[in-house]
């Protein structure tokens, strides 16, 4: 796995098309323009936009001309099932030398290849790219340039960090663990409140605790150089209560056997949404 240098968006020419600016594409776009992208260069396709979306048109964003223009760089982010029937029109879009810019999970770049053509990168973001603190994995088709890499690269920063892999088989683990592992941290927070409340907690306190504890113990993690497994031990002293919790939650049948059905359950989904 290999991180890119940072190619920065004011220096990308040439037609930016989003097909589709919902949470994701809109988080994108967001991302873009706040890096400094002009927005002239942006064209937005999406049959409902949002309101939000609707006020960029005046700031110079392109949405929904009559004619698809042909981009240099195209980034889909239609909802999977949905793409097969916008192909004919994101196929508009594409050029002999335009980018494809994938995050549609489980989506191949053989299908992508397929349906709309171009150079494709997929990608998986997850959704904490809507605060700018995301993770992004990319994988290039053969075909795809440096030049354009760096373009794609530009492009996903914008909401977080990028890593790239050159194994497309990979990319159902990563939809597994990242892509869907914000679902996991936040169903961590919603029971450990329910716990809270099982032992005697008010509903409101328990929730606070548990959200602030989750949403902390993340920051701590992010800024620390130390490991997860350094951070976990550093709270717990033996014979004490975080041990005593430690022991049911690492146990035969505790947290670390069921995260790794969880996730195999993820990637198998994940594949069986690529057929």
């Amino acid at each position: 796995m290999t991180t890119v240098n940072n190619n920065k968006l004011q220096n990308i020419t040439g037609t930016i098309a989003l097909a589709g600016a919902g949470k994701m594409g809109g988080a994108m776009l967001t991302g873009w323009l706040a890096q400094g992208l002009d927005p002239s260069r942006v064209v937005v396709i999406d049959p409902m936009p949002s309101a939000e979306i609707g006020a960029l048109a005046a700031r110079g964003v392109r949405l929904n001309p009559a004619e698809a223009p042909e981009a240099e760089t195209l980034v889909i982010a239609v909802k999977p099932q949905m793409f097969r029937e916008a192909g004919p029109t994101l196929k508009r879009c594409v050029g002999a030398s335009t980018l494809v810019v994938s995050i549609m999970a489980g989506t191949t770049i053989a299908a992508l290849q397929e349906v709309v053509g171009g150079a494709v990168v997929r990608a998986m973001p997850n959704t904490p790219a809507a605060i700018g603190r995301g993770i992004t994995v990319a994988v290039p088709a053969p075909d795809v340039s440096t030049a354009q890499r760096a373009i794609a690269d530009a492009l996903l920063r914008a909401t977080g960090a990028v890593e790239w892999v050159d194994d497309e088989a990979l990319m159902d683990a990563v939809t597994a663990v990242s892509g869907s592992g914000p679902a996991y941290v936040f169903l961590l927070a919603e029971e450990l409140a329910r716990a809270g409340v099982a032992a005697g907690l008010p509903e409101a306190l328990a929730t606070k605790l548990a959200r602030d504890t989750v949403s902390g113990a993340g920051e701590l993690l992010h800024r620390s150089e130390l490991s997860a497994a350094t951070l976990r031990q550093n709270v717990t002293s033996p014979g004490g209560t975080t041990a005593a919790a430690l022991a049911v939650l690492m146990g035969a049948d505790g947290f670390g056997p069921l995260l790794t059905r969880a996730v195999a359950a993820a990637a198998e989904r994940s594949k069986e949404l690529a057929k």
